[in-house]
């Protein structure tokens, strides 16, 4: 594995990230025979693509993704990768190529289906690939027709069931099908251990029946690499691994594995051991440090113990990446690893020692690249001038570990790329010395107590900084002006004062802007389209949106929420062909609703409560509203009027969308990728739940809220809203709703908060309410709702206060007993109506029916609840008030 793959996966770790191994195979026997197609063939393989939107295919596709024999003519290879958009039906022309012996069709944008059988027509195929296409549903048994496959990958998909379909595959010798959902057990006789010429197997992230790790993958005898992270295995690692002696990658990372470390010497050709985040105990026998050609190991967060014990020998080791953060040892561990002094990368995060780490324990250390000391309790005087740590050190994380003064031993660094000291408690002034360090490019200084910056307002500009977080601090003024090559900015969470600099708007490679919960005046940057995400939330910026959308802008998100804006949405928003999320809650913006914005082909999220919003929210053909991959609505506290109709939430298919489909948005933007680095930042929403405004953020996720409370509507809720399965929160409260709440809400059986509360509803709650088992918030104040309250464990949980109000209303947890009182009986519809509103519902077109979302939203709550707020009051503790 390449010096530049090894980084990637340090920094992966120090960034807390999941990334699967990753590999490159390489056929030893080419393709032979493939010349230029002749024009029959060109015809038969241009009907092929004309079956697709083929825009995003370059000239290269265009002329070389099909490759002929050169005696028949007849197809034999096909290429087309990450240009292909649409549906790959069965009838398609594909399957007209019996020839074919390599087939890539992997990347490409095919609309979610189940792998066609048809595939298991092409029985010539030696190499398959179709990894990130998301197919679903399992694999059609035709497979097993592809008897002359050597290589397979059906990777990153949403693919179910067994490995049943490799029965009948006996040349494979590439496997890989990581990044689905397959299940199971995999016991002896599984099919999958008859494929005797395996030398690559990929099993990771998928969802196989918990079990141990069978004793017939030692059978697999010519496998070279391994990979069965991220399942639920458990138990020791066989002993039969040892008979894999040609394996050089052992991945068996994220299971319950127990037990000893695995006896791997055996494995002399062994280069990666991967066993981290499993329950392993005992100590790290030296051994590992004296095989042949073992560079990378990593064993952080098991629970092994004691001291490692490296002898002298050792400092001819291979290894050159050591990762054994998150551990207990005992010991003088630091003087072993000094010894390994081929050593490139070290993570030893969060690390229990009884005494302080001297930085200059690592002095001997003459390669290390990388070096992660997250958590770990560090000697002061070692941060200092006048310490020694290897000059050639690129990445240094040193977040989480009480420093309270700036690290002025980085001055020394000068090959340093990329610094992270978040959350810890640093003083003063950020140096200016830092921004001089020529290849610094990644900064995260967030969470600590900075005040400033050392000199002017320029001291940033010439700096090669392409990401910095400033994020969570008291730095206070003006805002400097930024890196020419910034990236990406976060400044959240400070005192930053006065006008956005024009200055931002003359970055052309700024992707990210964050400059949320500041003090900025003055009026949003014209160049607002020109970003990917822009976050200003929670400032006091004035003046209208800027419409200034240009055609085919990159703009992905904009919150602009809680400022104090007038005037009307901008139209030129339509030109933001990208937009996924939009924000402008608590302004002053009046308009009515944007019905234009449904042309948006990518919007997900739009927010305006708290503004001066008006009129109807029905389509004018009052019918359904439109916006096809909304996840989430919220439009409180606005001046809506009128009624909606019983077809309104019809086609709302994003709100069915499954766990694994999560929102692009969050993949697309929520990393920047510097050289191989890769880092992952959470983009945070506000959301009405359960009742209460949450002042505090949490993290976007792909649920599906509505929240239509405090305006003026009117007439019955549409028992339309029942098809939105993916709903976790629905809030209609405050209003001047109407007739009977809807049956179809039972439905919902994700749903987790309802308010119902101060409308004109009338009749009974449905019984089917007490059986949604995530419900644990719902209201029906204020209403004229009669007849018995439905008992269920969710709603006699409920407060008085979420009855009250409704003078018909009896039995618990109201003090009014239904027993001898002329209260009607709780309403049951009849048989005959329960039939015909199913049958009206099942013949609503265009909907799309999935699963439910919530469990995501209760973990952001109890993040908040847990993790969010005692943060800050760690954080206030350390850093004092203002």
């Amino acid at each position: 594995m390449s010096q530049s793959l090894m980084r990637l996966n340090f920094l992966l770790l120090l960034l807390l990230s999941c990334v699967s191994p990753s590999s490159f195979y390489t056929f030893k026997k080419p393709v032979v025979g493939l010349v230029a197609c002749g024009p029959q063939q060109i015809q038969a393989f241009s009907q092929f693509k004309n079956e697709f939107d083929t825009h995003a295919c370059n000239h290269t596709d265009s002329l070389n993704g099909v490759w002929c024999d050169n005696s028949t003519g007849a197809v034999t290879k096909i290429r087309l990768r990450g240009c292909l958009s649409g549906t790959l039906k069965s009838n398609s022309s594909l399957y007209q190529f019996h020839q074919l012996r390599y087939l890539s069709l992997s990347h490409n944008y095919f609309i979610p289906s189940s792998l066609p059988s048809e595939f298991g027509m092409l029985n010539k195929l030696e190499v398959f690939f179709l990894f990130s296409n998301g197919f679903l549903g399992q694999v059609p048994s035709s497979f097993s027709n592809l008897s002359m496959l050597s290589a397979l990958d059906i990777s990153d998909n949403q693919l179910t069931g067994s490995l049943s379909f490799v029965r009948n595959l006996p040349k494979l010798t590439y496997l890989r099908v990581s990044h689905n959902h397959f299940s199971g057990t995999l016991n002896s006789n599984s099919s999958l251990f008859e494929l005797h010429h395996l030398t690559y197997l990929d099993l990771s992230f998928n969802n196989f029946t918990a079990s141990s790790l069978p004793y017939e993958f030692g059978n697999l005898n010519k496998l070279e690499f391994l990979y069965v992270s991220s399942n639920s295995f458990f138990g020791q690692v066989p002993p039969t691994i040892s008979n894999l002696s040609q394996l050089t990658d052992l991945y068996l990372s994220s299971n319950d594995l127990t037990g000893s470390l695995p006896v791997v010497q055996n494995l002399t050709k062994l280069s990666h051991l991967e066993l981290r985040n499993n329950h392993f105990f005992g100590t790290i026998p030296s051994s590992l440090f004296t095989m042949p050609f073992l560079s990378y190991i990593n064993l952080g967060l098991n629970n092994l113990n004691g001291s490692i014990k490296v002898s002298n020998s050792s400092s001819s080791s291979r290894t050159e990446s050591l990762y054994i953060g998150e551990n207990h040892f005992e010991g003088k561990i630091l003087e072993a690893i000094s010894k390994l002094i081929n050593l490139k990368e070290l993570e030893l995060s969060y690390l229990k020692t009884s005494y302080p780490i001297d930085l200059s324990l690592f002095s001997s250390l003459k390669s290390l690249l990388l070096l992660d000391l997250s958590g770990v309790w560090i000697s002061q005087a070692s941060l200092s001038l006048d310490s020694y740590i290897p000059s050639t050190l690129e990445a240094l994380c040193l977040k989480e570990c009480n420093i309270s003064d700036f690290p002025y031993i980085l001055k020394t660094l000068q090959n340093l790329e990329y610094i992270s000291l978040t959350n810890n408690a640093i003083t003063g002034k950020i140096p200016e010395w830092l921004w001089s360090l020529p290849h610094l490019s990644s900064v995260f200084i967030g969470k600590n107590c900075l005040t400033g910056f050392e000199g002017s307002s320029e001291v940033l500009v010439n700096s090669s900084v392409q990401i910095l977080d400033l994020g969570i601090n008291f730095i206070e003024g003006t805002l400097p002006h930024l890196p020419l090559s910034i990236n990406f900015f976060s400044a959240s969470r400070n005192s930053f004062r006065g006008d956005i600099p024009l200055s931002v708007c003359n970055r052309s490679s700024l992707d990210v802007l964050e400059l949320s919960y500041n003090k900025f005046t003055g009026p949003i940057p014209l160049c607002m389209s020109n970003f990917l995400v822009l976050r200003l939330r929670k400032n006091n910026l004035e003046g209208s949106i800027p419409d200034k959308c240009d055609a085919n802008a990159p703009l992905q998100l904009l919150d602009v929420g809680y400022n104090r804006l007038t005037g009307k949405l901008p139209r030129s928003l339509l030109n933001c062909s990208a937009l996924q999320l939009l924000s402008v809650e608590h302004n002053r913006i009046k308009d009515t609703f944007p019905f234009s914005l449904k042309a948006l082909p990518r919007l997900q999220v739009l927010i305006l409560r708290s503004n001066k919003f008006y009129g109807p929210i029905s389509p004018p053909n009052n019918g359904s509203l439109g916006f096809h991959e909304l996840r989430i609505l919220e439009i409180a506290g606005n001046k809506f009027t009128g009624s909606l109709p019983s077809d309104f939430f019809v086609n709302w298919k994003a709100s069915s969308l499954t766990m694994n489909e999560d929102l692009g948005l969050y993949t697309e933007y929520s990393k920047v990728v510097y050289r191989n680095y890769i880092v992952s930042f959470r983009q945070l929403i506000d959301l009405q739940y359960k009742g209460l405004s949450m002042e505090d953020e949490i993290v976007f996720a792909s649920y599906a809220t509505i929240d239509f409370s405090g305006n003026r509507f009117e007439g019955e809720i549409p028992e339309s809203v029942g098809l939105l399965k993916a709903l976790i929160a629905l809030n209609l409260s405050n209003n001047a709703f109407t007739g009977h709440i809807p049956i179809s809400l039972a439905n919902l059986k994700q749903l987790e908060s309802l308010d119902l509360s101060s409308n004109e509803l009338s009749g009974t709650i449905p019984n089917g309410l007490g059986t949604l088992s995530f419900l644990t918030y719902m209201n029906f104040s204020h209403n004229k709702l009669s007849g018995e309250i439905p008992q269920g464990t969710q709603i006699t949980g409920q407060p008085k206060s979420s009855f009250e109000g409704n003078a018909g209303l009896c039995g618990s947890p109201l003090d009014e007993s239904c027993f001898g009182t002329n209260a009607p009986p709780t309403h049951q519809p009849k048989e005959e109506e329960e039939d015909e509103e199913e049958e009206q519902v099942l013949n609503w077109k265009g909907v799309a029916i999935g699963y439910g979302l919530g469990v995501l939203l209760g973990l952001a709550i109890a993040q908040i609840i847990a993790l969010y707020k005692p943060e800050w009051l760690i954080f206030l503790m350390k850093c004092g008030h203002r």
